[in-house]
């Protein structure tokens, strides 16, 4: 049975160098996102040259050690984020061959090692990236038990059909009617490691590969980037922790052997260098301007997006239903500046609208909104206590609307949202209408404890207590009723509350959603 030995690592390096001096001016021309002076292409080529040099300097003589070599030129090398990327996944493959030899289903299990290997340096993976491409050919390959030959062809393959699909899966690529620069880099190292082993064709033909360029401007942040020694691993979710505080693309990359490739893009250089410091030795250190592109304009030539932070995952997907670009954060928890200015970086235009859907949320898009790493994007954060404010700020968004004005508008409708909420007390408390008991239905309209059922909560009482709190605040009047429901909610609750509705308000309207929060049985708008 065919293996990938000495002979053939040492040809798919020359041919992915190969590849990627012939791609390089491509995938530049694809690159959508805040760039340094070398775009994605040439930090790929410059990434994947000096690995293939480090291979070359090792003379090997078993295949990990040919893999290893090339890994650690990878690292010590990598040059801009997806440099270091790359450079994990050629070092995935590497781990995975010194415990076994790569057949076909050792090339397959290699693929997987070089997914988790990628994903884990990375501080906030994103959907549509190159990221998303590698999980998809490894989630492919995983059980193929086929020859080596057929494995190779089988991801190129996959991972071509995965390049495609980019744009669905990123916004900002779509409105650019592009692929993602950094996957296509991968497309073309899947498909050297390919022609190499079966003998074929190494350049397939992508339809989305579009010529786009952006005007560039001066430089207003940087890429810095360094390897660092001497640093326990237990630290490194620390070390990533503090740089993403400091702005995005965050990679701590490892070569299998004790050093670090760091890589941010961040206004505050010292900031970046100093969180090393702390933590172990800095080398090999380069700093670059980051220039960033004209922003891409949504069709109709209006220069916008809305976007959404929210808690609950079908809220969430109710949401990017509607288009929306949307951050989805675990109960109780808050955003990462990294993960904010991802959100706010990765939305097309100039001009970006965030709606958070809480308090805490709202609180970390103003911080991420007049962070440095977003100083090229008018930021608007309109301030939501709840994400029934979100649904009614988008009932009224017209991109059609001159940006001003559609901005107003949103934000006068949340404010105008009435919001209410229905409760299981977790504990003894005391409210201004009476003490409540562990187990108690609480009720309430803007924040305020409006109603207390005693326990147990049954389908009846939280009928009526929804009712009670709708009726509440239709007092003050209102024509729209928005309910979004709570994961533990009983099946037919919001038929119920919107078929008693209907008998006391005939007039009113009442839309049901599933809402995935854990904390309240019942959020209810009224507009």
């Amino acid at each position: 049975m065919r293996v990938l030995d000495v002979a053939a690592v040492s040809a798919w390096s020359a041919a992915c160098v190969r590849s990627l001096s012939v791609l390089r001016p491509v995938i530049d021309g694809i690159n959508v996102y805040p760039v340094a002076d070398s775009d994605t292409g040439s930090n790929l080529l410059f990434t994947m040259t000096a690995a293939r040099d480090a291979l070359a300097e090792a003379e090997p003589v078993t295949t990990a050690e040919a893999l290893s070599a090339f890994a650690k030129g990878a690292v010590a090398a990598a040059k801009g984020n997806s440099g270091v990327i790359m450079s994990q996944v050629v070092r995935g493959i590497a781990e995975s061959a010194a415990a076994r030899e790569l057949d076909g289903p050792g090339l397959a299990e290699a693929l997987g090692c070089a997914d988790r290997a990628a994903t884990g340096a990375v501080s906030r993976p994103v959907a549509g990236t190159i990221l998303t491409v590698l999980h998809t050919v490894a989630a492919t390959v995983r059980d193929a038990t086929g020859s080596l030959e057929e494995v190779a062809v089988l991801a190129a393959r996959v991972a071509a059909e995965a390049l495609e699909e980019t744009p669905k899966q990123l916004p900002v690529l779509a409105v650019a009617g592009v692929v993602d620069a950094g996957a296509r880099g991968l497309v073309a190292v899947l498909d050297a490691l390919s022609g190499v082993i079966s003998g074929g064709v190494t350049e397939p033909e992508h339809p989305l590969e579009a010529h786009h360029h952006h005007t560039i401007e001066a430089p207003t942040a940087w890429e810095v980037m360094y390897l660092l020694d001497g640093v326990e691993e237990k630290s490194l979710p620390a070390l990533r922790k503090t740089l993403s505080g400091l702005g995005d693309s965050v990679t701590v990359a490892g070569d299998g052997a004790g050093s670090f490739a760091v890589h941010v893009h961040c206004a505050d250089i010292g900031a970046a260098l100093e969180a090393g410091i702390e933590l172990g030795r800095p080398r090999k250190v380069r700093v670059e301007p980051l220039i960033t592109p004209t922003p891409v304009e949504v069709g109709g030539g209006i220069d916008r997006s809305v976007v959404a932070v929210v808690h609950g995952g079908p809220l969430a997907e109710l949401l990017r239903a509607e288009g929306v670009a949307v951050l989805s954060v675990p109960p109780g928890a808050s955003p990462t500046v990294e993960e904010m200015l991802g959100l706010i970086n990765e939305a097309a235009g100039h001009h970006v609208t965030v709606l958070p859907g809480g308090q805490r949320l709202t609180a970390a898009a103003d911080a991420a909104a007049s962070h440095a790493m977003a100083a090229d994007r008018d930021v608007v954060v309109i301030p939501c206590v709840s994400p029934v404010q979100v649904l009614a700020a988008l009932a009224v968004h017209d991109k059609d609307r001159r940006t001003n004005d559609d901005v107003v508008a949103m934000a006068e409708a949340a404010a105008a949202t009435r919001r209410g909420e229905l409760r299981i007390a977790q504990e003894e408390s005391l409210t201004w209408v009476g003490r409540a008991q562990a187990g108690d239905v609480v009720g309430l309209v803007d924040g305020e404890v409006v109603l207390i059922e005693p326990a147990p909560a049954s389908e009846t009482n939280l009928v009526a207590a929804a009712v009670s709190v709708l009726n509440r605040m239709l007092a003050l009047g209102g024509e729209l009723v928005t309910v979004l429901t709570g994961v533990d909610v009983p099946v037919r609750l919001p038929g119920e509350v919107a078929d008693q509705l209907r008998l006391e308000h005939p007039e009113i309207e009442l839309t049901s959603y599933a809402g995935g929060q854990p904390d309240a049985v019942l959020l209810m708008g009224v507009e």
